[in-house]
């Protein structure tokens, strides 16, 4: 199978749980990743930014990556994991250590942040990234975190390198750039939308799924869209399109993941809301209007 095959459909990015004395909450974390492979899920991405992986120590870091690659082992569904920083050689020795985890079947790795290196950086960085790492590499492409946009020339010649699978494209929005890149893709490279307000129209474009953290609310309808999408049922999904990307917006009301959080303590899938600091609890009115999009979400569905 090419290594984009393997990429399509929905990912999701799990949140970590946390305990009222501020532990990983295991048996939440398990249950997440369980329901949402349930409810038709393609995979799983751990430590990703929705999972606070900057807040999180050494050993916590292994423990959620522990229990994610025990429900994908069990699920023989696949294992994203976040990874890596502005220090290429950092980077590539965090990318070996991949290979004693046989579950993971890709790593996500933002474009270089803070150093903000040229557009000739970014694309030695990831060829030594491609050139080394055991699993294949899906380029987070998320300028408004990194400071560093990056082009559809460049995203393409990173795309023709072997090893390099994907990108997970979070720009903020549909511009010319997007629409030149989709328009000319690399054979054997996937687009996987990033920003989940943005799904269907980089659907239409020609994406093969996404990585969304904004699933793990409400999974059931993200993977209806892509069916419809691809069943030739596109009035559904741009029905179910347009209702997600008003729960998505709602749930990115604030910092993420404190939104996702909340909702997830509010429908009693976590033990609580708590998100670590700098990140701050969601407001109540960011929780109600999210609740409220999933409510109508499901009217949408019926």
């Amino acid at each position: 199978m090419a290594q984009h095959e393997a990429l399509r459909g929905i990912f999701v990015p799990l949140v970590t749980p946390f305990t009222a004395t501020g532990d990983v909450a295991l048996d939440a974390l398990r249950a997440l990743a369980h329901r949402v492979l349930d409810d038709g899920a393609t995979g799983l991405v751990a430590l990703g930014t929705t999972g606070e992986p900057a807040t999180l120590d050494a050993e916590e870091k292994r423990t959620v990556l522990d229990v994610c690659a025990e429900v994908c082992r069990t699920r023989n569904a696949p294992l994203i994991l976040g990874a890596g920083d502005n220090n290429t050689r950092a980077t590539v020795a965090a990318l070996d250590a991949f290979a004693a985890h046989p579950e993971i079947t890709a790593a996500l790795v933002p474009v270089p942040y803070y150093t903000r290196p040229s557009e000739a950086g970014v694309l030695a960085h990831f060829t030594q990234l491609a050139a080394s790492s055991p699993v294949p590499v899906i380029i987070y492409h998320i300028p408004y975190r990194t400071a560093r946009s990056v082009s559809a020339h460049t995203l393409r010649e990173l795309g023709r390198l072997p090893g390099i699978a994907a990108v997970k494209y979070a720009t903020g929005g549909i511009d010319a750039d997007t629409i030149d890149l989709l328009g000319d893709l690399p054979a054997d490279f996937a687009v996987l939308a990033g920003d989940d307000e943005f799904l269907f129209p980089l659907l239409a474009l020609g994406a093969t799924g996404g990585i969304l953290a904004s699933a793990q609310l409400t999974t059931a309808p993200f993977v209806a869209l892509m069916s419809a999408w691809h069943s030739g049922n596109p009035t559904r999904a741009r029905e179910l399109g347009a209702a997600l990307a008003r729960m998505s917006a709602a749930a990115f009301g604030e910092p993420n993941p404190s939104v996702i959080k909340a909702v997830l303590h509010a429908q009693g899938r976590i033990p609580t809301p708590n998100v670590r600091q700098p990140l701050l609890a969601a407001a109540p009115d960011s929780i109600a209007r999210t609740l409220h999009r999933l409510d109508e979400l499901t009217e949408v569905r019926m």
